[in-house]
């Protein structure tokens, strides 16, 4: 349920009607404050109270955000009409600074990824190693025969037996592994 109308007539109790343009002021302020922002327009509030009492706000230009919003604009190239040609090559300036510092902060960045991926590489390199060494650990122990090859063991007759140097002679370089050819046809 909405508030009733109030009748526009002079308050006349001094304190209520202090109270009333404090409140009504504050609302007023408000609603300019929101229709600049809104519609980005310029504003000079200025608010009398009383014979002697004057309350002037010129808040728009001391709006550290509305400064912004003008630099902001002018950074982009829009705006810069009004402004003189010492302002305008202080504002070329800036942006050459601005654009070696993002250049520089963006140079800092790769410099790290790449020494992150060094490291990386350095970990992978060092697994392929030690994967090497084992692979090199288990053909020893294969030449060597297993100690259970003298019993009869063996494949049977007509069976392929898988053997890394069947196809392949084993690799001395930092290469990756390569997939192992074997007979893989089974009887049965």
């Amino acid at each position: 349920m909405g508030r009733g109308r109030v009748e526009l007539k002079r308050i006349e109790n001094k304190i209520n009607r202090q109270v009333t343009f404090a409140k009504r002021r504050n609302g007023l302020l408000k609603k300019a404050y929101e229709l600049s922002v809104l519609c980005d327009a310029e504003y000079q509030r200025q608010v009398s109270y009383g014979f002697y009492k004057r309350i002037t706000y010129i808040e728009r230009y001391s709006n550290e955000a509305y400064m912004i919003r003008i630099y902001h604009r002018q950074i982009f190239g829009e705006d810069l009409g009004p402004l003189s040609l010492k302002e305008l090559e202080q504002l070329e300036r800036q942006l050459d600074s601005t654009l070696r510092q993002i250049r520089s902060i963006r140079t800092q960045s790769m410099l790290d990824r790449l020494s992150e991926l060094q490291v990386q590489e350095r970990m992978w390199l060092e697994a392929n190693k030690a994967l090497q060494n084992k692979l090199e650990e288990v053909y020893a122990e294969n030449q060597a025969g297993p100690s259970w090859a003298g019993a009869g063991a063996g494949p049977a007759p007509g069976e392929h037996c898988c053997s890394y140097e069947q196809h392949h002679q084993h690799p001395q370089s930092q290469d990756f592994f390569q997939p192992l050819d074997c007979n893989s046809n089974l009887q049965m």
